[in-house]
Protein backbone atom coordinates (compact mmCIF):
# COMPACT_ATOMS: atom_id res chain seq x y z
CA UNK A 1 0.00 0.00 0.00
CA UNK A 2 2.83 2.38 0.89
CA UNK A 3 4.52 1.80 -2.48
CA UNK A 4 1.28 2.10 -4.45
CA UNK A 5 0.28 5.37 -2.78
CA UNK A 6 3.76 6.92 -3.13
CA UNK A 7 3.81 6.04 -6.82
CA UNK A 8 0.59 8.05 -7.33
CA UNK A 9 2.06 11.26 -5.91
CA UNK A 10 3.66 13.94 -8.05
CA UNK A 11 6.06 14.57 -5.16
CA UNK A 12 6.51 10.89 -4.20
CA UNK A 13 9.79 9.43 -3.10
CA UNK A 14 12.34 8.67 -5.84
CA UNK A 15 14.38 6.02 -4.04
CA UNK A 16 13.81 3.62 -1.15
CA UNK A 17 16.40 1.81 0.96
CA UNK A 18 15.55 -1.84 1.64
CA UNK A 19 17.16 -2.81 4.95
CA UNK A 20 14.81 -5.65 5.87
CA UNK A 21 15.64 -9.35 6.53
CA UNK A 22 17.07 -11.16 3.50
CA UNK A 23 13.95 -13.14 2.56
CA UNK A 24 11.97 -9.97 1.82
CA UNK A 25 14.55 -8.21 -0.40
CA UNK A 26 13.30 -9.72 -3.64
CA UNK A 27 9.58 -9.04 -3.12
CA UNK A 28 10.07 -5.46 -1.92
CA UNK A 29 12.65 -4.58 -4.57
CA UNK A 30 10.45 -5.96 -7.34
CA UNK A 31 7.41 -4.02 -6.10
CA UNK A 32 9.41 -0.78 -5.91
CA UNK A 33 10.81 -1.17 -9.42
CA UNK A 34 7.40 -1.98 -10.85
CA UNK A 35 6.14 1.24 -9.25
CA UNK A 36 8.96 3.25 -10.89
CA UNK A 37 11.03 3.78 -7.73
CA UNK A 38 14.81 3.37 -7.55
CA UNK A 39 16.18 0.97 -4.91
CA UNK A 40 19.16 0.78 -2.55
CA UNK A 41 19.18 -2.75 -1.12
CA UNK A 42 21.11 -4.54 1.61
CA UNK A 43 23.25 -7.57 0.87
CA UNK A 44 23.16 -10.41 0.13
CA UNK A 45 20.85 -9.06 -2.53
CA UNK A 46 18.55 -12.09 -3.04
CA UNK A 47 18.61 -15.86 -2.50
CA UNK A 48 19.48 -16.93 -6.07
CA UNK A 49 21.23 -15.68 -9.19
CA UNK A 50 17.99 -16.34 -11.08
CA UNK A 51 16.19 -13.79 -8.88
CA UNK A 52 19.04 -11.31 -9.43
CA UNK A 53 18.83 -11.76 -13.20
CA UNK A 54 15.08 -11.22 -13.16
CA UNK A 55 15.37 -8.03 -11.12
CA UNK A 56 18.26 -6.81 -13.25
CA UNK A 57 16.16 -7.21 -16.40
CA UNK A 58 13.22 -5.45 -14.73
CA UNK A 59 15.41 -2.51 -13.66
CA UNK A 60 16.76 -2.25 -17.20
CA UNK A 61 13.26 -2.19 -18.71
CA UNK A 62 12.09 0.42 -16.23
CA UNK A 63 15.22 2.57 -16.57
CA UNK A 64 15.89 2.38 -12.82
CA UNK A 65 18.92 1.92 -10.58
CA UNK A 66 19.39 -0.82 -7.99
CA UNK A 67 22.24 0.05 -5.63
CA UNK A 68 23.74 -2.45 -3.16
CA UNK A 69 25.19 -1.38 0.19
CA UNK A 70 28.74 -2.69 0.10
CA UNK A 71 29.52 0.10 2.51
CA UNK A 72 33.18 -0.56 3.24
CA UNK A 73 34.38 0.18 -0.28
CA UNK A 74 33.99 3.92 0.18
CA UNK A 75 37.18 4.15 2.25
CA UNK A 76 39.85 6.21 0.43
CA UNK A 77 42.65 3.71 1.03
CA UNK A 78 40.62 0.91 -0.54
CA UNK A 79 40.76 2.97 -3.72
CA UNK A 80 44.46 3.52 -3.12
CA UNK A 81 44.98 -0.26 -3.16
CA UNK A 82 42.97 -0.59 -6.37
CA UNK A 83 44.96 2.17 -8.04
CA UNK A 84 48.28 0.62 -6.99
CA UNK A 85 47.25 -2.75 -8.42
CA UNK A 86 46.00 -1.17 -11.65
CA UNK A 87 49.23 0.81 -12.12
CA UNK A 88 51.46 -2.23 -11.59
CA UNK A 89 53.03 -1.05 -8.33
CA UNK A 90 52.60 -4.51 -6.80
CA UNK A 91 53.61 -6.42 -9.91
CA UNK A 92 51.64 -9.50 -10.90
CA UNK A 93 49.16 -10.40 -8.17
CA UNK A 94 49.89 -13.79 -6.62
CA UNK A 95 47.83 -13.96 -3.43
CA UNK A 96 44.73 -12.44 -1.84
CA UNK A 97 44.28 -13.01 1.89
CA UNK A 98 40.95 -11.83 3.31
CA UNK A 99 39.43 -11.93 6.80
CA UNK A 100 36.23 -10.60 8.39
CA UNK A 101 35.54 -12.02 11.84
CA UNK A 102 33.94 -11.18 15.18
CA UNK A 103 32.96 -13.06 18.32
CA UNK A 104 29.48 -11.76 18.99
CA UNK A 105 27.82 -15.11 18.19
CA UNK A 106 30.29 -17.26 20.12
CA UNK A 107 27.58 -18.20 22.64
CA UNK A 108 24.41 -20.14 21.93
CA UNK A 109 21.20 -18.54 20.67
CA UNK A 110 19.14 -19.12 23.83
CA UNK A 111 18.82 -15.37 24.46
CA UNK A 112 19.28 -14.20 20.89
CA UNK A 113 17.49 -11.06 19.75
CA UNK A 114 14.93 -11.16 16.97
CA UNK A 115 17.50 -9.47 14.72
CA UNK A 116 19.83 -12.40 15.38
CA UNK A 117 17.24 -15.17 15.08
CA UNK A 118 16.28 -14.42 11.47
CA UNK A 119 19.96 -14.51 10.45
CA UNK A 120 20.30 -18.15 11.53
CA UNK A 121 17.04 -19.38 10.02
CA UNK A 122 17.34 -20.63 6.40
CA UNK A 123 13.79 -19.49 5.64
CA UNK A 124 14.62 -15.87 6.44
CA UNK A 125 18.39 -15.70 5.95
CA UNK A 126 18.77 -17.85 2.86
CA UNK A 127 21.35 -20.61 2.28
CA UNK A 128 24.12 -18.96 4.34
CA UNK A 129 24.72 -17.04 7.56
CA UNK A 130 28.19 -15.46 7.90
CA UNK A 131 29.18 -16.06 4.28
CA UNK A 132 26.28 -13.91 3.12
CA UNK A 133 26.13 -11.55 6.07
CA UNK A 134 29.79 -10.48 6.13
CA UNK A 135 31.67 -12.66 3.64
CA UNK A 136 30.13 -10.88 0.67
CA UNK A 137 31.81 -7.67 1.83
CA UNK A 138 35.19 -9.38 1.54
CA UNK A 139 34.42 -10.76 -1.88
CA UNK A 140 33.13 -7.51 -3.34
CA UNK A 141 36.04 -5.45 -2.02
CA UNK A 142 38.51 -7.96 -3.47
CA UNK A 143 36.74 -7.71 -6.82
CA UNK A 144 37.04 -3.95 -6.71
CA UNK A 145 40.78 -4.10 -6.00
CA UNK A 146 41.39 -6.97 -8.47
CA UNK A 147 39.02 -6.23 -11.37
CA UNK A 148 41.26 -7.94 -13.91
CA UNK A 149 41.16 -11.30 -12.13
CA UNK A 150 38.42 -13.94 -12.14
CA UNK A 151 37.93 -16.91 -9.84
CA UNK A 152 38.11 -20.17 -11.79
CA UNK A 153 37.61 -22.63 -8.91
CA UNK A 154 36.89 -22.44 -5.21
CA UNK A 155 36.61 -24.69 -2.18
CA UNK A 156 34.44 -23.81 0.80
CA UNK A 157 34.57 -25.51 4.21
CA UNK A 158 31.89 -24.23 6.59
CA UNK A 159 31.00 -25.10 10.19
CA UNK A 160 28.08 -24.67 12.55
CA UNK A 161 29.83 -24.57 15.91
CA UNK A 162 26.51 -23.70 17.54
CA UNK A 163 24.63 -26.80 16.37
CA UNK A 164 21.21 -25.18 16.44
CA UNK A 165 22.35 -22.95 13.56
CA UNK A 166 22.89 -25.87 11.19
CA UNK A 167 22.74 -26.04 8.25
CA UNK A 168 23.79 -22.39 8.31
CA UNK A 169 27.42 -21.69 9.12
CA UNK A 170 28.88 -19.44 11.82
CA UNK A 171 32.44 -20.01 10.53
CA UNK A 172 33.81 -20.70 7.05
CA UNK A 173 37.02 -20.90 5.05
CA UNK A 174 37.14 -20.38 1.30
CA UNK A 175 40.10 -21.12 -0.97
CA UNK A 176 40.19 -19.78 -4.52
CA UNK A 177 42.18 -20.25 -7.72
CA UNK A 178 42.22 -17.27 -10.10
CA UNK A 179 42.54 -17.25 -13.87
CA UNK A 180 46.01 -15.63 -13.74
CA UNK A 181 47.44 -18.35 -11.48
CA UNK A 182 46.93 -16.43 -8.24
CA UNK A 183 45.43 -18.02 -5.14
CA UNK A 184 43.08 -16.65 -2.49
CA UNK A 185 42.20 -17.45 1.11
CA UNK A 186 39.16 -16.10 2.97
CA UNK A 187 38.14 -16.59 6.60
CA UNK A 188 34.77 -15.39 7.84
CA UNK A 189 33.42 -16.02 11.33
CA UNK A 190 31.03 -14.77 14.00
CA UNK A 191 32.44 -17.14 16.67
CA UNK A 192 35.98 -15.70 16.86
CA UNK A 193 35.60 -15.33 20.64
CA UNK A 194 36.88 -12.06 22.03
CA UNK A 195 37.28 -10.44 18.63
CA UNK A 196 35.40 -7.15 18.45
CA UNK A 197 34.95 -7.20 14.70
CA UNK A 198 37.73 -6.74 12.21
CA UNK A 199 38.42 -6.90 8.50
CA UNK A 200 41.86 -7.47 7.00
CA UNK A 201 42.81 -7.42 3.34
CA UNK A 202 46.28 -8.33 2.07
CA UNK A 203 47.14 -8.39 -1.62
CA UNK A 204 50.52 -9.85 -2.52
CA UNK A 205 52.24 -9.22 -5.84
CA UNK A 206 55.55 -10.17 -7.40
CA UNK A 207 57.07 -6.79 -6.42
CA UNK A 208 55.23 -5.66 -3.30
CA UNK A 209 52.27 -6.16 -0.97
CA UNK A 210 49.59 -3.93 0.53
CA UNK A 211 47.52 -4.54 3.64
CA UNK A 212 44.53 -2.61 4.98
CA UNK A 213 42.22 -3.11 7.97
CA UNK A 214 38.99 -1.36 8.84
CA UNK A 215 40.21 -0.99 12.45
CA UNK A 216 42.86 1.45 11.16
CA UNK A 217 41.15 2.76 8.04
CA UNK A 218 43.44 5.78 7.75
CA UNK A 219 46.57 3.64 7.26
CA UNK A 220 47.77 1.37 4.46
CA UNK A 221 50.79 -0.89 4.91
CA UNK A 222 52.93 -0.91 1.77
CA UNK A 223 55.83 -3.36 1.65
CA UNK A 224 58.20 -3.49 -1.33
CA UNK A 225 60.52 -6.48 -1.54
CA UNK A 226 64.05 -5.44 -0.44
CA UNK A 227 62.97 -2.07 0.94
CA UNK A 228 61.88 -0.89 4.41
CA UNK A 229 58.17 -1.20 5.04
CA UNK A 230 56.14 1.98 5.00
CA UNK A 231 52.76 3.18 6.25
CA UNK A 232 50.73 5.38 3.93
CA UNK A 233 48.22 7.79 5.50
CA UNK A 234 44.95 8.87 3.92
CA UNK A 235 44.64 12.37 2.53
CA UNK A 236 48.35 12.84 1.82
CA UNK A 237 49.49 14.23 -1.55
CA UNK A 238 51.75 11.23 -2.24
CA UNK A 239 48.66 9.03 -2.67
CA UNK A 240 47.08 8.25 -6.02
CA UNK A 241 44.42 10.61 -7.40
CA UNK A 242 41.78 7.85 -7.13
CA UNK A 243 42.23 7.79 -3.35
CA UNK A 244 42.33 11.56 -2.87
CA UNK A 245 39.17 11.94 -4.96
CA UNK A 246 37.05 10.12 -2.35
CA UNK A 247 38.77 11.54 0.77
CA UNK A 248 36.33 13.55 2.90
CA UNK A 249 38.25 14.64 6.01
CA UNK A 250 41.85 15.39 5.06
CA UNK A 251 45.03 13.93 6.49
CA UNK A 252 44.72 15.37 10.01
CA UNK A 253 41.37 13.70 10.73
CA UNK A 254 40.50 10.02 10.81
CA UNK A 255 37.82 8.84 8.41
CA UNK A 256 35.44 6.13 9.56
CA UNK A 257 32.64 3.87 8.38
CA UNK A 258 30.15 6.74 8.24
CA UNK A 259 32.34 8.55 5.72
CA UNK A 260 32.69 5.38 3.65
CA UNK A 261 28.91 4.84 3.62
CA UNK A 262 28.43 8.49 2.65
CA UNK A 263 30.58 7.86 -0.41
CA UNK A 264 28.54 4.77 -1.34
CA UNK A 265 25.26 6.68 -1.08
CA UNK A 266 26.73 9.59 -3.05
CA UNK A 267 27.81 7.28 -5.89
CA UNK A 268 24.41 5.59 -6.02
CA UNK A 269 22.69 8.99 -5.94
CA UNK A 270 24.85 10.14 -8.85
CA UNK A 271 23.86 7.01 -10.77
CA UNK A 272 20.17 7.67 -10.09
CA UNK A 273 20.55 11.29 -11.17
CA UNK A 274 22.29 10.23 -14.39
CA UNK A 275 19.60 7.64 -15.10
CA UNK A 276 16.85 10.24 -14.62
CA UNK A 277 18.67 12.61 -17.01
CA UNK A 278 19.35 9.82 -19.50
CA UNK A 279 23.11 10.30 -19.23
CA UNK A 280 24.22 6.83 -20.26
CA UNK A 281 27.74 8.08 -21.08
CA UNK A 282 28.24 9.00 -17.42
CA UNK A 283 26.86 5.67 -16.24
CA UNK A 284 29.21 3.76 -18.53
CA UNK A 285 32.24 4.96 -16.56
CA UNK A 286 30.72 5.63 -13.13
CA UNK A 287 31.76 3.45 -10.18
CA UNK A 288 29.04 2.32 -7.79
CA UNK A 289 27.91 -1.05 -6.36
CA UNK A 290 24.87 -1.89 -8.46
CA UNK A 291 22.71 -4.84 -9.47
CA UNK A 292 25.63 -6.60 -11.18
CA UNK A 293 27.72 -6.34 -8.01
CA UNK A 294 24.86 -7.81 -5.99
CA UNK A 295 24.38 -10.60 -8.52
CA UNK A 296 28.06 -11.53 -8.44
CA UNK A 297 27.92 -11.74 -4.64
CA UNK A 298 25.00 -14.17 -4.84
CA UNK A 299 26.82 -16.17 -7.53
CA UNK A 300 29.83 -16.47 -5.19
CA UNK A 301 27.55 -17.63 -2.35
CA UNK A 302 25.94 -20.28 -4.56
CA UNK A 303 29.39 -21.63 -5.44
CA UNK A 304 30.42 -21.68 -1.76
CA UNK A 305 27.30 -23.59 -0.76
CA UNK A 306 27.72 -26.01 -3.68
CA UNK A 307 31.28 -26.75 -2.58
CA UNK A 308 30.54 -27.08 1.14
CA UNK A 309 27.45 -29.26 0.69
CA UNK A 310 29.39 -31.62 -1.60
CA UNK A 311 31.89 -32.27 1.18
CA UNK A 312 34.14 -29.19 0.86
CA UNK A 313 35.37 -30.02 -2.62
CA UNK A 314 36.77 -27.85 -5.40
CA UNK A 315 34.04 -26.60 -7.74
CA UNK A 316 34.23 -24.64 -10.97
CA UNK A 317 33.12 -21.05 -10.72
CA UNK A 318 30.48 -20.11 -13.28
CA UNK A 319 32.53 -19.51 -16.47
CA UNK A 320 29.71 -17.49 -17.99
CA UNK A 321 29.74 -14.99 -15.13
CA UNK A 322 30.48 -11.45 -16.20
CA UNK A 323 32.35 -8.92 -14.17
CA UNK A 324 30.35 -6.50 -12.03
CA UNK A 325 29.47 -3.14 -13.47
CA UNK A 326 31.57 -1.47 -10.78
CA UNK A 327 34.72 -3.39 -11.62
CA UNK A 328 34.22 -2.96 -15.33
CA UNK A 329 34.13 0.79 -14.89
CA UNK A 330 37.33 0.66 -12.84
CA UNK A 331 39.05 -0.85 -15.89
CA UNK A 332 37.65 1.99 -17.98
Amino acid sequence: TLIAEEAKRDDGVEVVTVATPNFSHYEITKALLEAGIHVICEKPLFFTVAECDEIGALAERKGLIVGVTYGFTGHPLVHQMAAMVRKGMLGEIRMADLQYTHGFNAGDDANASEAQKWRTNPKTSGPTFVLGDIGTHLYYLSEMVLPHMRIERLLCDRQSFIKSRAPLEDNAYVLAHYDNGAVGRLWVSSVNAGNMGSQRYRFVGSKASVEWTDSHPDQLIYEVQGEPGRILHHGMPYLEAESLAVDRMGALHTEGLGDSWANIYLWIAQAIDAKIRGDEAFLATHHYPGIDAGTEGVRWLEACVRSADAGSVWVDYDPAATRTKSTETQDA
